[in-house]
Protein backbone atom coordinates (compact mmCIF):
# COMPACT_ATOMS: atom_id res chain seq x y z
CA UNK A 1 0.00 0.00 0.00
CA UNK A 2 1.19 3.44 -1.11
CA UNK A 3 1.66 6.30 1.30
CA UNK A 4 -1.28 8.21 0.52
CA UNK A 5 -2.95 11.18 2.07
CA UNK A 6 -6.73 10.99 1.55
CA UNK A 7 -8.86 14.56 0.77
CA UNK A 8 -9.94 16.31 3.59
CA UNK A 9 -13.77 15.48 2.90
CA UNK A 10 -13.36 11.73 1.76
CA UNK A 11 -15.79 9.81 -0.57
CA UNK A 12 -16.47 7.06 1.95
CA UNK A 13 -15.44 6.29 5.20
CA UNK A 14 -13.95 9.23 7.04
CA UNK A 15 -10.90 8.56 9.88
CA UNK A 16 -14.11 9.92 12.85
CA UNK A 17 -15.27 5.66 11.72
CA UNK A 18 -12.19 4.27 13.99
CA UNK A 19 -10.75 4.82 17.22
CA UNK A 20 -6.96 4.75 17.70
CA UNK A 21 -6.05 1.86 20.28
CA UNK A 22 -2.22 0.23 21.37
CA UNK A 23 -1.02 -2.58 23.44
CA UNK A 24 2.15 -0.81 25.37
CA UNK A 25 5.23 -2.60 26.65
CA UNK A 26 8.64 -2.74 27.78
CA UNK A 27 11.60 -3.94 25.41
CA UNK A 28 15.25 -3.86 24.51
CA UNK A 29 14.42 -3.71 20.81
CA UNK A 30 11.46 -1.42 20.69
CA UNK A 31 11.15 -1.01 16.37
CA UNK A 32 10.20 -4.54 14.59
CA UNK A 33 8.62 -5.65 11.91
CA UNK A 34 7.65 -9.54 10.78
CA UNK A 35 6.12 -10.49 7.65
CA UNK A 36 3.65 -13.22 9.19
CA UNK A 37 0.73 -10.79 8.68
CA UNK A 38 -1.42 -14.37 10.00
CA UNK A 39 0.10 -13.80 13.31
CA UNK A 40 -0.81 -9.59 13.57
CA UNK A 41 -4.22 -10.66 12.55
CA UNK A 42 -4.41 -13.08 15.32
CA UNK A 43 -3.13 -10.77 17.57
CA UNK A 44 -5.86 -8.33 16.55
CA UNK A 45 -8.67 -10.94 17.50
CA UNK A 46 -7.15 -11.98 21.58
CA UNK A 47 -6.62 -8.16 21.96
CA UNK A 48 -9.65 -6.12 19.99
CA UNK A 49 -11.73 -9.26 19.57
CA UNK A 50 -15.19 -9.39 17.45
CA UNK A 51 -14.96 -5.80 15.38
CA UNK A 52 -13.73 -4.85 12.07
CA UNK A 53 -10.59 -2.79 11.47
CA UNK A 54 -6.53 -2.60 10.72
CA UNK A 55 -3.96 -4.14 12.38
CA UNK A 56 -0.64 -2.55 12.15
CA UNK A 57 2.37 -5.02 11.24
CA UNK A 58 5.19 -3.02 13.41
CA UNK A 59 5.55 -2.28 17.21
CA UNK A 60 6.79 0.81 17.38
CA UNK A 61 8.90 3.48 20.03
CA UNK A 62 6.25 6.14 20.90
CA UNK A 63 8.27 8.64 19.31
CA UNK A 64 8.08 6.88 15.96
CA UNK A 65 4.30 6.89 16.29
CA UNK A 66 3.62 10.78 15.12
CA UNK A 67 6.28 11.90 12.36
CA UNK A 68 7.69 14.98 11.53
CA UNK A 69 4.97 16.17 10.05
CA UNK A 70 2.47 15.48 12.62
CA UNK A 71 0.80 12.32 11.44
CA UNK A 72 0.55 9.23 13.49
CA UNK A 73 0.74 5.87 12.28
CA UNK A 74 -2.94 5.18 12.99
CA UNK A 75 -3.29 7.79 10.58
CA UNK A 76 -1.17 6.57 7.94
CA UNK A 77 -3.01 3.44 8.40
CA UNK A 78 -6.24 4.94 7.68
CA UNK A 79 -4.93 7.02 4.27
CA UNK A 80 -3.39 3.43 3.32
CA UNK A 81 -6.95 1.79 3.50
CA UNK A 82 -8.37 4.37 1.74
CA UNK A 83 -6.07 4.30 -1.20
CA UNK A 84 -7.74 0.87 -1.93
CA UNK A 85 -9.85 0.81 -5.16
CA UNK A 86 -12.35 -1.50 -2.68
CA UNK A 87 -12.12 0.31 0.33
CA UNK A 88 -16.68 0.71 0.50
CA UNK A 89 -16.12 -2.96 0.13
CA UNK A 90 -13.48 -3.33 2.76
CA UNK A 91 -15.70 -1.07 5.14
CA UNK A 92 -18.59 -3.00 4.74
CA UNK A 93 -17.02 -6.42 5.47
CA UNK A 94 -15.54 -4.02 8.81
CA UNK A 95 -18.65 -2.90 9.67
CA UNK A 96 -21.20 -5.93 8.95
CA UNK A 97 -18.99 -9.30 8.96
CA UNK A 98 -16.38 -7.51 11.62
CA UNK A 99 -13.68 -8.28 9.09
CA UNK A 100 -9.69 -7.16 10.07
CA UNK A 101 -7.40 -6.50 7.56
CA UNK A 102 -3.17 -5.93 8.29
CA UNK A 103 -1.55 -3.22 6.83
CA UNK A 104 2.09 -2.55 7.12
CA UNK A 105 3.10 1.02 7.57
CA UNK A 106 5.26 3.38 5.55
CA UNK A 107 9.07 3.19 6.17
CA UNK A 108 9.14 6.84 7.13
CA UNK A 109 8.05 5.74 10.77
CA UNK A 110 11.32 3.99 11.29
CA UNK A 111 12.93 7.60 12.25
CA UNK A 112 12.48 9.41 15.49
CA UNK A 113 10.70 12.47 16.62
CA UNK A 114 10.51 13.33 20.36
CA UNK A 115 7.47 15.28 20.88
CA UNK A 116 7.29 17.91 23.41
CA UNK A 117 6.95 15.34 26.17
CA UNK A 118 10.29 14.36 26.31
CA UNK A 119 10.06 12.71 29.48
CA UNK A 120 10.74 9.25 27.64
CA UNK A 121 14.05 10.11 26.61
CA UNK A 122 17.20 8.23 28.48
CA UNK A 123 19.05 12.09 29.14
CA UNK A 124 15.37 12.51 31.11
CA UNK A 125 14.93 8.91 32.35
CA UNK A 126 18.40 6.70 32.02
CA UNK A 127 16.13 3.64 33.01
CA UNK A 128 13.98 4.12 28.98
CA UNK A 129 17.24 3.27 27.73
CA UNK A 130 17.61 -0.11 29.78
CA UNK A 131 13.46 -1.20 29.65
CA UNK A 132 12.62 0.67 26.34
CA UNK A 133 8.97 1.58 25.66
CA UNK A 134 7.19 0.21 22.90
CA UNK A 135 3.47 0.19 21.33
CA UNK A 136 1.74 -2.04 19.11
CA UNK A 137 -1.16 0.56 17.48
CA UNK A 138 -4.24 -0.91 15.94
CA UNK A 139 -7.03 1.19 13.93
CA UNK A 140 -10.42 -0.21 15.33
CA UNK A 141 -13.80 0.57 13.77
CA UNK A 142 -16.06 2.28 16.52
CA UNK A 143 -19.16 0.26 17.81
CA UNK A 144 -20.86 0.27 21.19
CA UNK A 145 -19.57 -3.21 21.94
CA UNK A 146 -16.30 -3.86 24.46
CA UNK A 147 -13.56 -4.76 22.64
CA UNK A 148 -12.32 -8.03 24.07
CA UNK A 149 -9.05 -6.79 26.00
CA UNK A 150 -12.10 -4.61 27.95
CA UNK A 151 -14.19 -7.80 28.45
CA UNK A 152 -11.88 -10.27 29.75
CA UNK A 153 -11.18 -7.31 32.76
CA UNK A 154 -15.25 -6.55 33.35
CA UNK A 155 -15.40 -10.68 33.42
CA UNK A 156 -12.23 -11.01 35.96
CA UNK A 157 -14.01 -8.05 38.28
CA UNK A 158 -10.34 -6.55 39.18
CA UNK A 159 -9.36 -10.41 40.30
CA UNK A 160 -5.71 -10.74 39.21
CA UNK A 161 -5.89 -14.21 39.38
CA UNK A 162 -8.65 -14.91 37.16
CA UNK A 163 -7.11 -12.21 34.57
CA UNK A 164 -3.96 -13.53 34.77
CA UNK A 165 -4.26 -16.27 32.06
CA UNK A 166 -5.65 -13.86 29.57
CA UNK A 167 -2.42 -11.33 29.91
CA UNK A 168 -0.31 -14.92 29.75
CA UNK A 169 -1.89 -15.61 26.45
CA UNK A 170 -1.24 -11.87 24.87
CA UNK A 171 2.38 -11.57 26.04
CA UNK A 172 2.78 -14.96 24.38
CA UNK A 173 1.10 -14.08 21.25
CA UNK A 174 3.56 -10.85 20.61
CA UNK A 175 6.60 -12.90 21.23
CA UNK A 176 6.86 -13.50 17.16
CA UNK A 177 7.16 -9.82 16.99
CA UNK A 178 8.74 -8.93 20.12
CA UNK A 179 10.82 -11.52 21.42
CA UNK A 180 10.99 -12.41 25.40
CA UNK A 181 11.55 -10.51 27.63
CA UNK A 182 9.80 -8.03 26.01
CA UNK A 183 6.45 -8.03 27.92
CA UNK A 184 3.01 -5.93 27.78
CA UNK A 185 2.56 -3.00 30.98
CA UNK A 186 -1.66 -1.92 29.63
CA UNK A 187 -4.11 -1.22 26.75
CA UNK A 188 -4.91 2.36 25.85
CA UNK A 189 -6.76 4.48 23.47
CA UNK A 190 -4.62 7.45 21.37
CA UNK A 191 -5.68 10.95 21.69
CA UNK A 192 -3.93 12.81 19.01
CA UNK A 193 -4.91 16.32 21.16
CA UNK A 194 -3.11 14.56 24.26
CA UNK A 195 -0.70 12.46 22.72
CA UNK A 196 1.40 12.75 26.24
CA UNK A 197 -1.61 10.37 28.09
CA UNK A 198 0.74 7.30 26.28
CA UNK A 199 3.72 8.70 27.71
CA UNK A 200 1.98 9.03 31.16
CA UNK A 201 1.23 5.21 31.37
CA UNK A 202 5.12 4.47 31.26
CA UNK A 203 6.50 7.25 33.20
CA UNK A 204 3.77 6.19 35.68
CA UNK A 205 5.76 2.55 36.05
CA UNK A 206 9.28 4.05 36.07
CA UNK A 207 9.63 3.77 40.01
CA UNK A 208 8.86 -0.18 39.88
CA UNK A 209 11.80 -0.23 37.03
CA UNK A 210 14.44 1.37 39.09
Amino acid sequence: MSDFIPPASPTGPSLNDFASFYLYGLTSQPYQQSTDLAKFGELYNLVIGNHGGLGIASTFHPYQLVNQAGISVWYAAYAQFYAQPNRLEMFAEMTVEKASFVVVPPASFAEFHVWPDTRLTTDENPIFGRFVPFVIPFLVRKDPELLRWDKEFAAAEGDKNRISPYLKTVNEAIHFVQPAPAFILGFGEFDEQQPEQLIEHFVSCRDMLL
